[in-house]
């Protein structure tokens, strides 16, 4: 199963977003704290295929540019390693619209299955899944007018 091209992704956040979105090299977001958002895709005989982690930064800066909530507020968030509802909420959405270019470059269909909040217990066979090592694409994301944070795309082989 293939991985969705950086262009793919950055599309997806400029798209979502209205903002400029650069991309470049990440290094892989781990479980650690501040705990990221983490999302499980699966295909359609409901077989696990995908999770994405989403650093903690990441999801507060996109949360906020979705909602066109001051930059602020996300600053709070990160500062105080508390993912406020909202930006939960909003991050979780571009995580569902994720799917189709997940979907895409796989050439299974791909739907998001469930979205774990920093505060959430991840079921151990995701956590495992998120710290491989293998097919992965680990990049980092700066949205104009926000900052930038971290994601991580995983293959579950």
């Amino acid at each position: 199963m293939s991985l969705p091209h950086r262009k793919q992704i950055k599309d997806l956040f400029e798209g979502l977003l209205g903002r400029d979105v650069a991309v470049g090299d990440g290094s892989p977001v781990t479980l650690e704290t501040p705990r990221p958002v983490v999302a499980t895709y699966v295909d359609d005989a409901h077989r696990l295929t995908t999770v994405v982690l989403m650093d903690q930064a990441l999801a507060a800066y996109a949360g906020a540019a979705l909602a066109l909530v001051p930059k602020g507020a996300a600053e709070d968030a990160i500062a105080d390693k508390m993912l406020p509802p909202n930006l939960f909420e909003n991050s979780a959405e571009l995580l569902n619209v994720l799917a189709a270019p997940i979907g895409e470059a796989s050439g299974v269909h791909q739907r998001l299955l469930e979205t774990y909040a920093p505060s959430d217990s991840v079921p151990p066979q995701v956590e495992a899944h998120g710290a491989t090592l293998g097919a992965r694409e680990d990049v980092e994301l700066d949205i104009a007018g926000y900052g930038r944070g971290a994601l991580s795309v995983v293959v579950v082989a």
